[in-house]
């Protein structure tokens, strides 16, 4: 018995004449804002958005960058923006580096054999119920 195995499953299938459903959404949906800009905003602003709405449409269903879709591209560029980016960068001088030595090995030679004995015990002993 022989079966057929689906070839390009990688392509969206043209719904609508030679565009997807995706591209049809996007082109429609971006010539509705620029219909609702003309009907609502005053004519010399809408001049400026207008063309801002097909372009965006028109890059959205059509462009690709990278290899993928401009929508991956639109979305880290808003995740980018909207993420705090402050980065800070502490130098450690030469004079602090050794003191942190120091306190580590003050505390290890406090610890002596009865405070490990004891503390090895805690460790043993602890309920599980109480984590």
């Amino acid at each position: 018995m022989q079966f057929k195995v689906p070839q390009f499953i990688d392509i969206e299938d043209k719904v609508f004449g030679p565009l997807t459903f995706k591209q049809f959404a996007y082109l429609a949906g971006s010539a509705g804002l620029a219909y609702l800009a003309m009907k609502f905003l005053p004519t010399f602003i809408a001049l400026f958005v207008v063309p801002a709405f097909a372009g965006l449409g028109l890059a959205l269903a059509f462009m690709r960058y990278n290899d993928k879709p401009f929508i991956f591209t639109l979305e880290a560029f808003i995740r980018y923006y909207a993420r705090d980016r402050l980065y800070l960068w502490h130098k450690q001088t030469q004079k602090e580096a050794p003191l942190i030595k120091r306190e580590v090995e003050t505390e290890r030679a406090t610890m002596t054999d009865s405070k490990l004995k004891t503390l090895s015990w805690s460790l043993d002993v602890i309920d599980p119920k109480q984590l």
